[in-house]
């Protein structure tokens, strides 16, 4: 294929976003996850785990808890998972404790009711949740205390930022702090109003990259998330993006931000407006985003939620610097082959050609982009690598985006065995065959998407 097509606007976006460093996008702790999760594929046998614990459309009573290890397609790990004794629970945040346990604090009733108190919840493993306490907080005249939020800084302090109003402008609302003074998560400091973000917003999501805190904070005016940043976690903070800064439209709500494992910023918010849940990609530290995408699944079922990532063992082991075969999982008798320079999946037999068999044979390699992920050469020594979405083999160039296009992370496929792999530089898509050719394709969060995108690594053929 001697004349490549051009290159879509979108990839050309993309491509000068991940020609960034690694150093530009990992600049700090998680919120609520110090220590325990980083920006990098997960190594071998390990994987990573997304969980949100989200109140539902249909009933603010209860929550079902999903994961996900792409952060885009997340799967029911239990429905009605925890019904507090009294009330509601809403825009429910997790984090998970140095002791441990998987704590939950929520907004405890509906929008129309005074509310004073947030609740608090406990989990040893995400599914099983105990009730704990409602927490009265403690300001003077207050009418509503919504949508608390866990961050914890980098001195490893736990804190709640909760969103209050009081009564005669009980829809006006302040982002406060609250810390914890013990490491039980039962007593906390007094309220202190987040200085600069002012009254009038809520939903305040915190993120911190370095000595830098970040805020995302919902105005209840305009319903734009505004973008405000502080060198301490009380302020002054300085809104510097406001209206349609990042391209997410209006009536929109509780923003989460995470960070994936290519190092890019993932933002998660709630469309209300329109019934959807979107998620929207920066790799430029905030200052730009991918256009909104509907997350699969769970959007126009869950309702505001926090994501919390985890590195966890059990996840797929690929030896390196080894050949192998790959076998799709849903038609057995079919494999990967390099045919003129792309990739397809034709049936491979014993009785096939020897250049068959060898078309059909791979050396995985670490990541060219990152050690922890697979790379994989072909009998030629080019690279498989994903362009217009199209896999296929080529030299490599040296480049940053081809090692990028050249590096996929393993993702648990959806039989026992089988490896999906996901395109390190564009998250949530996947190797995917379709007419039997392989193209890297967004998740769609369905059984056949991912039986479609799941392959066993097998003995070589060559």
């Amino acid at each position: 294929m001697s004349t490549r097509p051009a290159t879509p606007s979108r990839r050309t976006l993309l491509r000068a976003m991940a020609a960034l460093p690694a150093s530009a996008v990992l600049l700090g702790e998680l919120p609520g996850l110090t220590g325990t999760a980083l920006a990098a594929a997960p190594p071998s046998g390990s994987a990573t785990r997304y969980t949100i614990v989200p109140f539902l459309n249909s009933n603010d009573g209860t929550v079902n808890v999903y994961q996900s290890d792409d952060a885009t397609d997340f799967r029911l790990l239990k429905s009605s998972a925890y019904t507090p004794p009294s009330n509601r629970i809403r825009d429910a945040s997790v984090f998970k404790h140095t002791d441990g346990y998987y704590y939950l604090t929520y907004t405890t009733h509906t929008w129309q009711d005074v509310s004073t108190t947030i609740g608090f919840a406990r989990s040893s493993d995400r599914a099983n949740w105990t009730f704990l306490y409602d927490y009265t907080v403690p300001i003077t005249n207050l009418s509503r205390a919504w949508a608390p939020e866990w961050f914890v800084d980098g001195d490893g302090s736990v804190n709640v930022i909760v969103s209050c109003s009081v009564a005669g402008d009980e829809w006006i609302f302040t982002p406060y702090r609250l810390k914890a003074t013990n490491s039980a998560l039962t007593a906390w400091s007094s309220p202190v109003a987040l200085s600069g973000i002012g009254s009038n917003h809520i939903d305040t999501y915190i993120v911190r990259t370095g000595s830098k805190y970040h805020a995302f904070t919902k105005n209840e005016t305009t319903k734009y998330i505004e973008y405000a940043t502080a060198s301490s976690l009380t302020g002054p903070y300085t809104i510097s993006r406001t209206g349609d800064w990042a391209g997410w439209g209006s009536y929109r709500e509780g923003p989460s931000v995470i960070q994936l494992d290519n190092g890019a910023w993932r933002i998660f918010f709630d469309g209300y407006g329109d019934g959807t849940y979107y998620y929207s990609d920066s790799y430029d530290t905030f200052a730009t985003w991918s256009a909104p995408t509907a997350l699969p699944v769970v959007s126009g079922t869950a309702r505001h939620f926090t994501v919390i990532k985890e590195t966890v063992s059990g996840g797929p082991s690929l030896a390196k610097n080894v050949t192998r075969s790959f076998q799709s999982a849903n038609y057995s008798t079919r494999y990967w082959q390099a045919q003129s320079s792309l990739l397809n999946l034709p049936v491979v037999t014993a009785s096939s050609t020897a250049a068959e068999k060898s078309a059909s044979t791979f050396t995985v390699v670490a990541g060219l982009a990152d050690a922890n992920g697979y790379s994989f050469r072909d009998s030629s020594g080019n690279y498989l690598r994903h362009w217009d979405f199209r896999a296929r083999f080529d030299a490599n160039d040296g480049t940053p985006t081809f090692a990028k296009d050249a590096t996929f992370i393993a993702r648990t496929g959806s039989s026992s065995g089988a490896i999906r792999w996901e395109s390190y530089n564009y998250p949530g898509y996947y190797l995917r065959h379709y007419n039997y050719q392989l193209r890297v394709e967004r998740t769609a969060g369905t059984d056949l998407f991912r039986q479609d995108s799941s392959f066993v690594p097998a003995g070589a053929w060559g």
